[in-house]
């Protein structure tokens, strides 16, 4: 299993200095959190931006590093507003993957316990699921990707109609 971290609110900080939450160039949320579980994965920086600042190439770019990589299976850290183009993408290109995006509402700095919780339920969703696709986690839920929206009103993701 790979864990790619492409940024988003899960990994925003404060920064002091402008007043402004930004992702930041590290891995460090991600990395405390893995820090209490036993297994050892594999974890990249693939790039750290919001999610509304991703483009096309950026999405060619994971799909390039998954192409490439010998794994099969794959949890996409990734900012809320844009998760569904990029799975939608990624869904057209593999059909021999698992991929699980996962993000959080809110950065881990300010809430541990959501950006944790969706982390842990994505790995252990991609360790259990059998059948190649992807899929999304937030909010509790992990759903193929189409299955899964962003409610922008209520801040949740929800099971699309």
């Amino acid at each position: 299993m790979l864990i790619l971290n492409s940024g988003g609110t899960f990994n925003k900080k404060y920064n002091k200095l402008n007043g402004k939450m930004e992702v930041p160039f590290d891995n460090a949320a991600i990395k405390k959190i893995l820090k209490s579980v036993d297994s050892e994965y594999d974890l990249a920086g693939v790039m750290y931006k919001d999610s509304l600042d991703m483009t096309m190439d950026d999405r060619k770019m994971l799909a390039s590093i998954i192409m490439e990589s010998k794994d099969d299976t794959f949890i996409i850290i990734h900012g809320t507003d844009t998760m569904h183009l990029s799975a939608e993408f990624l869904s057209e290109i593999f059909e021999d993957r698992k991929i699980v995006l996962v993000g959080s509402m809110r950065p881990f700095e300010i809430d541990k316990v959501e950006a944790s919780l969706n982390l842990g339920m994505a790995i252990g969703f991609a360790k259990a699921v059998q059948e190649y696709g992807v899929y999304m986690c937030m909010s509790g839920y992990v759903e193929p990707w189409s299955r899964l929206e962003k409610n922008s009103k209520f801040g949740t993701f929800e099971i699309a109609e």
